[in-house]
């Protein structure tokens, strides 16, 4: 057999290009690599048009493919090896449509996972680029997860600060760990071991957030059945943990056996029960659960096994846990209210989901979106009247830099309510609680002026204490120049 090799430029293109296919789409650099795969073509925006750089690879792989797998073994090791990532690129660009609608078909349907009428294709296209069939097999369900992951990170989670895109690219590596190589090569069927911890005020999306890696474990394809192993749909098991007394939770948690206490007239199964080996659940208001709770939660962690109450025959739990709390957990452990080892085994990945407050002080831009998308997805359709009258009152009736102490879950019924009656006005006793944090982040980013500061903190004491002599008392201005103060931070 003739031995052939690929050129140097040739090499270097496929090498860049497979840092590329491995990297994390929300991540900055990922877009210079791509800008410097192939610069000045025609083809429109590399980095936001995935077909724009799909027509770049092609070419480059076409006279490998065009012949199929004789030519590929008249390659070294080193070469294929190089080929591989291109080739897994073109052949998932060429379903990515197909992947998606299966992922809406399914995302609409519950009970058993839909079958896959274009998996055949597919696979026979990886084995003639050169792939095993058994690797080819495993290759598709990565397809299929990449493509969940990007849905359901970039549709739930929107936003262009920075903060978001940071969030965005932290959850993409929670999935897929910030070595996608690695992932592929020994993590993919491992991430059970890795616990999940979201931090964030209340109505942050911690809840939207924990979704989303949820919904995005690997699921093996099953050919004989044509079918993935399991429905993505249902793979994610969310429970708020305060809601629950304390008499109850243990049983919602691991179930109980008929007879296992007063009430307990029938077998009950718990949410470890109920998880999917190729799903997560989701832990929320972790901080307010008990110390006893928190031991068994930590066995549970620690040997993946759990009993119901009642019972005796111990079952084992296969999926991931997300956990997510509003509370601080520094002051919880420094009190003594949360357990050290429970927390290091639930540590293994820390995410912060920023304040709307944060995201709009990065962007101002930041609330006109989320109106729009709110109102759109209230009305079913782009309404830009409907968008003006919402900002209207919001420009009119909030305080300036308000803080938005309910984060995205107050803002979107705060447009639920302009809609019905064309006003908000939100509780004082929410606004007075957060000004203080409100005004520390703008002293800390260095956002205020001094003549800014002293307005603002006198509109706050006038907000709590209702004159302006009490005003002028704790200043130790004179009243008239307290009440030109507060007036110039009222809203514009």
């Amino acid at each position: 057999m003739t031995m052939a090799c690929l050129n140097a430029t040739d090499r270097e293109f496929f090498q860049m290009l497979a840092d590329v296919v491995f990297s994390n789409p929300f991540n900055r650099q990922r877009n210079e690599l791509i800008v410097r795969l192939a610069p000045g073509v025609p083809y429109g925006d590399l980095t936001t048009h995935r077909e724009a750089l799909a027509r770049v690879v092609w070419p480059r792989c076409e006279p490998w493919l065009s012949e199929g797998a004789p030519a590929l073994r008249r390659l070294g090791a080193e070469d294929r090896r190089l080929l591989e990532p291109a080739f897994l690129y073109v052949c998932y660009h060429r379903y990515v449509s197909q992947l998606d609608a299966l992922i809406e078909r399914q995302s609409m349907q519950g009970g058993v996972p839909l079958p896959v009428p274009f998996a055949d294709d597919l696979i026979a296209d990886l084995v003639r680029s050169g792939f095993a069939e058994e690797r080819a097999v495993r290759y598709f369900a990565f397809f299929f997860q990449l493509r969940r992951t990007f849905h359901f990170i970039d549709h739930a989670l929107t936003g262009e600060c920075e903060s978001m895109r940071q969030l965005r690219e932290a959850l993409w590596n929670n999935v897929f760990t910030h070595d996608m190589r690695s992932y592929e090569s020994a993590l993919w069927n491992r991430m059970e071991d890795f616990s999940t911890l979201l931090l964030g005020e209340t109505g942050t999306g911690k809840g939207s957030a924990a979704a989303a890696i949820g919904r995005s474990a690997f699921i093996p394809y099953v050919p004989k059945q044509h079918r993935f192993a399991a429905n993505f749909a249902e793979s994610f098991i969310a429970i708020n943990l305060s809601q629950y007394p304390e008499a109850l939770i243990e049983s919602e948690l691991f179930g109980h056996r008929k007879g296992a206490f007063t009430g307990a007239i029938d077998n009950h199964e718990g949410v470890f029960a109920r998880c999917s080996a190729h799903g997560a659940l989701f832990l929320d208001e972790i901080g307010e659960v008990s110390t006893p709770v928190q031991i068994k939660l930590l066995q549970v962690l620690q040997e993946r096994t759990f009993t119901p109450l009642g019972g005796h025959e111990r079952q084992r739990f296969a999926g991931r846990v997300i956990a997510a709390t509003n509370r601080s957990l520094g002051t919880l452990r420094r009190e003594g209210q949360f357990r050290e080892d429970f927390f290091y085994r639930l540590c293994s990945d820390v995410i912060e989901v920023p304040t709307l407050r944060q995201r709009i002080s990065e962007s101002p831009a930041e609330l006109d979106q989320l109106v729009r998308l709110m109102v759109a997805r209230i009305t079913g359709a782009e309404a830009p009247d409907l968008v003006a009258d919402v900002k209207e009152v919001l420009d009119n009736r909030l305080p300036r830099d308000y803080a938005w102490p309910g984060n995205v879950r107050e803002l979107e019924q705060a447009v639920r309510r302009i809609l019905l009656t064309g006003r908000y006005a939100p509780d004082i006793a929410d606004v007075t609680a957060d000004e203080n944090e409100a005004l520390a982040d703008k002293m800390r980013a260095g956002e205020l002026t001094a003549a800014e500061l002293l307005a603002r903190y006198c509109a706050m004491l006038y907000r709590r204490y209702g004159t302006y002599a009490e005003v002028a008392k704790r200043t130790g201005i004179d009243p008239r120049t307290s009440r030109k103060y507060v007036e110039e931070a009222k809203p514009r």
